[in-house]
């Protein structure tokens, strides 16, 4: 992808798509969000110019190396401005502000719950839980074809509790150092670990933001979110088995990289998962919002890090005893590097991009839809569509355009669906965009990572495939969740 100039084909696809996702549904059908229906006005067309804009100047992050927040930042001032401007002219003030309020309300507590989840997976990475991990896998000395299995077995495996792009860059890390050199083999592995990583968040809230969009709104519940299951394997295993046939016959020498973790490691696996146990008693059982269990969580850390703060000269002092014993040097000049665990350096390092992007995301579709242009959508593809068809058809879109503002659209929209259609359209959103590189966060990382090896046109040659495994999951939830499907 390094090569392509950024004025080829495979740059403007994304973008001539979404232009005409909008041409599609221009403002012939009129409905209202807001007291002022704004979708036929010269201020509507503006900000739906300005947003399409705004996510051009996203899909063209790698070539022009500017962060995706801060078009969407800037957009979203843009077009609530407009809205508080237009209200103000007509003596609503009060109607923008509240709207505004209530959009940034329903940010705020999937923030919270994100920076938690990657306050978390920062002090693990830290720990050396992800690094002990893939020195385990670099020891055995796996053929190809093992390790082509093993990476998408644990990406899928793992993705539902660390999120998928977590997951896709620890694993890709293990392929490239393991086959430096063969590119036709790290581009194959790339693409099976990107749809298992996407296809394993598909099945749980903390999987991916959609996912956890949805339990947040209170239209899955937890355990519900496991029905998904079997449809979720079924869009890995599909390609997966299919580009099996494809992995060369070669078997690597081992490379010895054991790596210990550090003091705690497993300590804060464990309170990662009490956090989680904590965020789903609060939600099924007190009724009341997720995040407030996972700030708790956040307590847990911070009493741990206190404590490896407190113990951490007793602990060394014990261990440089312990290896003068031993007569182990290179551990002792180790231990001279230890620094005291800080949980508030582990939240410095959430990825603070990501957040703001989301915030922009939340906040343009938020205006959109005050302006009525999120009825007129749920007009089109709801009523006139069969809602089937239109979650089918909302992921294929989720490759193209990314599926948090495709998700996000959906429940604004608030369209009457039964309970097995609320399980598709999270399917469908967390999977299509496998179809693509661009179309995941964990793509289009990996191809930042896997530079030169893999590439869009080498993931571009497998999509048949990956469609393949798109329509099987889709039916497999049709069969499996058939009872779920009647409203009730």
């Amino acid at each position: 992808m390094n090569n392509k100039s950024p004025f080829s084909w495979q740059y403007y696809l994304p973008i001539m798509a979404f232009a005409l996702l909008c041409l599609v549904f221009s403002p012939s059908v009129l409905a209202m969000s807001g007291e002022l229906d704004l979708t036929d006005s010269a201020v509507g067309m503006f900000t739906v110019a300005i947003f399409i804009l705004a996510y051009v100047l996203v899909m063209l992050e790698e070539k022009l190396h500017m962060r995706k927040s801060k078009p969407v930042l800037v957009a979203a001032g843009v077009i609530w401005g407009l809205i508080g401007w237009v209200y103000v002219s007509n003596g609503m003030p009060d109607a923008a502000e509240h709207a505004f309020r209530a959009t940034l309300l329903e940010f705020s507590e999937l923030m919270l719950f994100l920076l938690v989840a990657m306050t978390y997976i920062n002090a693990m990475d830290e720990r050396g839980v992800f690094d002990a991990l893939r020195g385990w896998m670099l020891e055995r000395g796996f053929s190809y074809r093992s390790l082509f299995w093993l990476t998408g077995g644990l990406a899928f495996v793992i993705s539902p509790v660390a999120d998928n792009l977590t997951t896709a860059l620890l694993m890709c890390a293990v392929v490239t150092k393991v086959a430096e050199g063969n590119h036709r083999f790290i581009n194959l592995c790339c693409v099976n670990i990107v749809v298992a990583a996407n296809a394993g968040g598909a099945f749980s809230p903390f999987g991916d933001i959609t996912t956890l969009m949805v339990w947040q709104a209170g239209l899955v519940e937890f355990y519900e979110f496991f029905e998904l299951l079997g449809p979720s394997l079924t869009n890995f295993l599909v390609p997966a088995v299919v580009m099996s046939f494809f992995v060369p016959k070669y078997h690597p020498k081992a490379h010895g990289e054991h790596i210990e973790m550090k003091r705690g490691a497993r300590r804060i696996v464990l309170l990662f998962l009490l956090t989680v146990a904590t965020a789903v008693a609060c939600h099924t059982v007190l009724h009341l919002p997720p995040v407030l269990g996972m700030m708790t969580g956040l307590g847990y850390l911070q009493f741990f890090g206190y404590y490896l703060r407190r113990t951490l000269p007793r602990e060394l002092e014990r261990q440089r005893s312990h290896y003068r014993q031993r007569g182990d040097l290179q551990a002792l000049e180790r231990l001279g590097s230890v620094v005291p665990f800080d949980v508030f350096n582990r939240i410095a390092r959430a990825e603070w991009d990501t957040l703001l992007f989301f915030y922009g995301v939340v906040m343009c579709v938020g205006g959109l839809g005050f302006m009525g242009y999120l009825a007129m959508l749920s007009e089109v593809l709801y009523s006139q569509w069969d809602a089937t068809w239109a979650n089918v058809f909302l992921g294929l879109i989720s490759a193209v355009v990314d599926n948090i503002p495709v998700m996000f659209a959906v429940l604004t929209m608030e369209p009457e669906m039964s309970h097995g259609h609320w399980l598709l359209i999270t399917l469908t959103a967390g999977v299509g965009g496998s179809l693509l590189s661009v179309g995941s966060a964990a793509g289009v990382a990996l191809m930042g990572q896997a530079r030169g090896s893999y590439t869009f046109l080498g993931h571009l040659k497998w999509s048949p495939i990956i469609f393949l495994g798109y329509v099987a999951s889709i039916l497999v939830h049709l069969w499996l969740n058939s009872g779920s499907f009647a409203l009730q």
